[in-house]
């Protein structure tokens, strides 16, 4: 496989074809339900069996906060986040699943209304179509106040078109919050046309520096990570492939805001305020960002833009400006997914 049509079409085979159930997986880049949050395992109670049953995503890319909001859900499948989404953004939200498998949206698309009468609304669309070219389904500029992916991206031959498309789509303020397969170092050439490897989500898994850079590219300079997984290769075969890379299952978010691409301390203090439904108690922005209720917290100058330029600003208090500087915040990063490493890295 040597073209971008080979390579989709060779992705779609896996999923429409090769794939029965998450049980056909090889290795454990497709978390179990105990990966998510209580809360939204109480919600898959009230989804169809076989939306379920054919699930391949790696992780629970679905963020606080989207009561009354517009979702994108990209590769959505069979549905699964699009359903649990329906009932996150509730009556007077809206959920559009992209996907360019027919086999995994005729599923989606047969359990529909199944949904709706059971929710009592129906909010969620389903569209055919390429993710890295999301105005052919009539995604327009800054219409998107929230885009997820659930270990799809990777499985584009076009990484940063898909990346750009995103950031093109979503408002100011909006969030990318996507889980998805990082590899420590970047995958040689053959094994990243190999049609198990790629359909595993390993053999088209980015490096993270280089997925650093792209987002760098399109204006996005700092990335959060909000947890991560180290991914087993259960299969034989495919150890023996690849087993000399290193994989991690990542949770990651990014706002589009103006950002710097260092943490600046501006004397800044965040204070959230327990508004958020599911959280009264506490919130994570990420791996190393805890903001107990009521309780104020140092924070450097992109913290606090991503706390009080998005939809999290109604939940937060944050105290201060930019009128005075005092050099580099005095963060201690989280450890950036796979590579451990955290020069360079904002807090």
């Amino acid at each position: 496989m040597t073209t971008t049509l080979e390579i989709s079409e060779s992705v779609r085979n896996y999923y429409g074809q090769v794939l029965q159930s998450s049980s056909d997986l090889k290795t454990s880049a497709c978390c179990t339900i105990d990966a998510m949050p209580s809360y939204l395992k109480a919600l898959l109670a009230g989804l169809h069996p076989e939306v379920l049953a054919r699930f391949y995503g790696c992780g629970s890319p679905l963020p606080q906060a989207l009561a009354g909001k517009t979702v994108l859900d990209l590769g959505c499948g069979t549905g699964r986040d699009c359903y649990l989404l329906s009932r996150l953004v509730g009556p007077n939200g809206r959920v559009i699943g992209v996907d360019m498998t027919p086999e995994q949206l005729e599923v989606a698309l047969r359990h529909r209304d199944w949904h709706a009468e059971r929710f009592g609304y129906a909010n969620v669309d389903f569209f055919h179509g390429h993710i890295e070219n999301l105005a052919n389904v009539g995604i327009a500029d800054a219409s998107i106040d929230v885009v997820v992916s659930n270990c799809v991206i990777n499985l584009s031959p076009e990484k940063p078109k898909v990346l750009a498309e995103i950031f093109r789509v979503l408002k100011p303020g909006g969030e990318l919050y996507f889980s998805d397969v990082f590899a420590d170092r970047r995958i040689p050439s053959p094994l990243r046309q190999d049609p198990v490897l790629l359909g595993e989500c390993l053999g088209g898994a980015l490096y993270w520096e280089d997925f650093r850079r792209i987002l760098q590219d399109l204006g996005c300079p700092d990335v959060r990570t909000v947890k991560q997984n180290t991914i087993s290769l259960d299969d034989p075969d495919v150890f023996a492939k690849i087993g000399m890379i290193n994989f991690n299952s990542v949770t990651v978010r990014a706002f589009k805001i103006p950002l710097e691409d260092r943490c600046e301390d501006f004397g800044q203090i965040a204070v959230y305020q327990g508004t958020i439904d599911q959280h009264p108690h506490s919130f994570d922005l990420d791996d190393h960002h805890h903001f107990e209720t009521g309780r104020p917290l140092r924070v450097c100058g992109n913290t606090a833009d991503m706390l009080s330029a998005s939809r999290y600003g109604a939940h937060f208090q944050v105290l201060g400006d930019k009128s005075h500087h005092f050099g580099l915040f005095d963060c201690v990063p989280g450890s950036l997914a796979v590579t451990g490493n955290t020069e360079g890295a904002c807090c």
